[in-house]
């Protein structure tokens, strides 16, 4: 009997591992190539789930995020502790997070970067998640001062 895949479910595997791979190389020190390699797979048969690198990229973008979404938040908690278990949640991965969405973004334009898939899934799902706590006319701001505190972090060794 034929061995029966959930295509859908692998392909989310694949991009879960393959997160991971970007996030200790970098965007572009990985290749089609070596991501399969680090998975098992042949590059051919990568690009059988994967028609290009920014798909899997993207693929690796949604499996982050829906990571993030399902990270909870004490609800009976003050606006302020709420920001500081966001932050709590934001920075064991921030500093690596941060160098490969700059190795990603690098060489791009400002209207390039307006019209990645992978930047505004990542952008919209952060000012929500500060909207829930802030409110909408506040989420820029807050968000701005939540990211700008992790990079002084990770700047000054703290």
């Amino acid at each position: 009997m034929p061995k029966i895949v959930d295509h859908d479910a692998y392909s989310q595997d694949l991009a879960r591992r393959a997160a991971e791979y970007f996030s200790r190389h970098g965007y572009a020190g990985s290749s089609m190539r070596k991501i399969g390699t680090h998975l098992g797979l042949s590059k051919s048969a990568l690009y059988h789930y994967f028609p290009t690198k920014e798909a899997l990229f993207l693929a690796c973008t949604h499996q982050v995020i829906g990571a993030f979404t399902s990270l909870a938040i004490a609800q009976d908690a003050t606006e302020a502790q709420k920001l500081a278990q966001l932050r709590d949640l934001l920075r064991p991965g921030f500093a690596r997070e941060m160098a490969l969405i700059f190795d990603y973004l690098r060489g791009r334009t400002a209207e390039e970067i307006a019209a990645d898939e992978a930047m505004q899934l990542a952008l919209s799902t952060y000012r929500s998640a500060v909207a829930d706590i802030v409110g909408e006319d506040a989420a820029e701001t807050a968000l701005a001062q939540l990211l700008g505190t992790l990079l002084l972090e990770f700047m000054s060794g703290r």
